[in-house]
């Protein structure tokens, strides 16, 4: 329960958090948000950390001139890429074991069979579609890396879509850094961040629930 709320909180208040780091750590801040969007993509174990709303206020605070665009930008794109790499090889050595019905201790079987049903309806494009969609982009590589799909070609749509992503979300809060109701109201920002990053998810659910019942 504490770690729920710690998350919240974290969540919640991304601005004040990302502000003390800066203070505190001053260019080493770079290198944390590079951490955290690798782990974000990279291990299948955390999938909960903050990869939209961090690149979103990651674009605010460059606005303000505490972070350089150009290098946030340049930063978490390599994280970005090299996490989905990452993820593609641990996919790719424990596909056989999953394969072979055996179980993975730090596995979400629910989160790889979501996973599995965007890669039966979108097919390789799933890897650039799920940088936008919390969970199923940590586990779309590790999918890919299980027999999907190759590595050249994954890392072709890797590499697209890891800078589409972050170019888009931090240049976001970059653009709309000014406008009041994300200089008055950044947490009710993140909380729609979320919420619209979640609903390719919710409407691809309803409709695998709706073709069941067909």
């Amino acid at each position: 329960m504490e770690y729920i709320r710690l998350a919240m909180d974290i969540f919640l208040h991304l601005d004040k958090h990302l502000s003390t780091i800066i203070q505190d750590y001053g260019a080493l801040t770079y290198l944390i948000l590079f951490v955290i969007v690798f782990c974000e993509t990279g291990l299948v174990v955390t999938p909960f950390l903050p990869g939209d709303s961090l690149l979103f206020a990651a674009g605010v605070f460059a606005n303000m001139g505490k972070l350089n665009v150009a290098g946030v930008i340049g930063m978490l794109c390599v994280a970005a890429v090299l996490g989905d790499t990452v993820n593609y090889a641990v996919g790719h050595f424990l596909g056989p074991r999953i394969f072979r019905g055996e179980n993975v201790r730090f596995l979400n079987k629910k989160h790889l069979e979501r996973t599995h049903e965007f890669f039966e309806r979108y097919g390789p494009e799933t890897i650039i579609i799920a940088r936008f969609v919390p969970i199923v982009r940590t586990f779309a590589p590790f999918v890919a890396g299980m027999g999907s799909m190759s590595y050249p070609k994954f890392l072709t749509y890797n590499v697209f879509g890891g800078v589409l992503w972050v170019n888009l979300l931090t240049l976001g809060g970059y653009m709309f850094a000014n406008a009041p109701v994300v200089r008055d109201h950044f947490s009710f920002v993140v909380i729609a961040i979320i919420f619209i990053s979640l609903l390719p998810g919710v409407y691809e659910f309803m409709r695998q629930r709706k073709m069941a019942k067909k």
